[in-house]
């Protein structure tokens, strides 16, 4: 037996550092329509995050039990697991979390970031946060983090910190609302990075998801919050971590200070920056649509320059949610449980110009409309809220069982 787990941890290791850690990866041309037909099945609940890391795949969601590409092995895995990107190979890599896993990132050497809304790794308490090494599963030596309460939502890993969003309220047992800045070998909070977050006419800061550029200067944060180091934001704003102490950064948009359907104290889902940092794209829920408003919607956003800035094109579902956005630079995917594209004059309804697009989606960055790329996701679900692109192509999470016209439950990868 020691053997064998031996040789797994090795095999493990090896895809590890086939290829470098990928975040969100540039591609020059848009993925295939057609699925790769080796990628394991999620058999229950959702995936919810993904983290590249070299030649393994690992998958964070709500979730029991996967199988193989055939369906006839099946595994039992609690919320995270991990595959080879390139053969589909599950791996001998079982971490046991007591709740969902909503966010992952790769983490420098042989481990991964993983945040969720999770009391218990591995039966130890560790609430909302952990770091575990990708040979064994175990928990990360040396590395003690810990939330309060309420959950992490979005982690990166990026020049050696480690961010944090979600709902807590303490990190360490020390204040820090929504958003916190660690060591990330160590897990000790940066005491430095504070940016006060308030919600004062919300029942609470609940921060959705965060975007890095690719030098790490910039941190582009969304979710319910109205207040940012004193000044007002709307539900989205930036973060020049490029100076130290960290601050908030003078870019700034009124798009989303208008409120969507009552029950949505955050109607944004998801950001991301294009790989130049010319751009980010922020993709929105809200069930409304009409009279200018910014919900259900991807908008994209110029980064040049401080002070007010308006979207640069806006692309409406008419009343149908996008959770998940992936900058590529040759495309903008999206996924959510959207019907349609192109379409600011449906109501619930396809409405002059708009195009057929299930579930996912490709924007062309420069005119904002629809590319013809359409694999389609039927049932469409709840929503794709998972998508990564990565050196192997672009990895698809969600909570219904076809991508592309195949049977590929809750995972799938669209190659390059």
């Amino acid at each position: 037996m020691r053997r064998r787990l031996l040789a797994a941890a090795a095999v493990i290791a090896a895809l590890a550092v086939a290829l470098p850690a990928a975040a969100d990866f540039a591609q020059q041309r848009r993925v295939q329509t057609n699925p790769v037909d080796n990628t394991p099945q999620v058999l229950d609940g959702e995936v919810r995050a993904f983290a590249q890391i070299g030649g393994v795949t690992v998958v964070g969601g709500d979730f029991s039990t996967v199988a193989d590409a055939s369906g006839r092995n099946r595994f039992r895995r609690t919320n995270i697991f991990a595959f080879s990107t390139a053969t589909g190979v599950i791996l001998n890599w079982a971490p046991q979390l007591d709740a969902p896993v909503l966010t992952l990132a790769p983490g420098d050497g042989n481990s991964v970031y993983v945040g969720g809304a999770f009391q218990r790794v591995n039966g130890v308490a560790e609430r909302a946060l952990a770091r575990l090494s990708l040979t064994n599963g175990a928990r990360y030596p040396g590395f003690e983090a810990t939330a309060n309460w309420g959950d992490v939502r979005s982690v990166i890993n990026k020049n050696g910190y480690l961010y944090a969003a979600g709902s807590f309220s303490a990190i360490n047992g020390i204040p820090r609302v929504g958003l916190a800045r660690l060591n990330a070998a160590n897990g000790a909070l940066d005491t430095a990075f504070d940016l006060k977050l308030a919600a004062p006419k919300l029942t609470r800061v609940k921060l959705e998801d965060m975007a890095i550029t690719s030098d790490g200067g910039r941190l582009a944060v969304v979710g319910a919050v109205q207040q940012v180091a004193g000044q007002a934001r709307a539900q989205i704003f930036m973060v020049d971590t490029k100076v130290s102490p960290a601050r908030l950064d003078g870019w700034y948009t009124d798009a989303y200070t208008r409120p969507c359907r009552v029950g949505f104290e955050t109607y944004l889902r998801g950001v991301d920056f294009d790989p130049t940092n010319t751009y980010a794209v922020v993709v929105a829920t809200g069930r409304m649509s009409g009279n200018g408003l910014m919900c259900d919607s991807a908008a994209r956003f110029e980064l040049a320059g401080a002070g007010l800035h308006k979207p640069t094109w806006v692309n409406y579902t008419g009343g149908d949610s996008l959770y998940s956005v992936s900058a590529t630079g040759s495309a903008i995917y999206v996924g959510g449980h959207q019907r349609w594209m192109d379409n600011p004059q449906g109501h619930e309804s396809k409405g002059p110009g708009a195009v057929d697009r299930s579930g996912i989606a490709a924007i062309d960055p420069i005119s904002g409309k629809a590319t013809d790329w359409n694999p389609g996701r039927k049932p469409r679900g709840v929503g794709a809220r998972a998508l990564l692109a990565t050196p192997y192509g672009l990895l698809v999470g969600s909570d219904t069982e076809n991508l592309g016209g195949e049977r590929h439950p809750r995972l799938g990868l669209l190659p390059l």
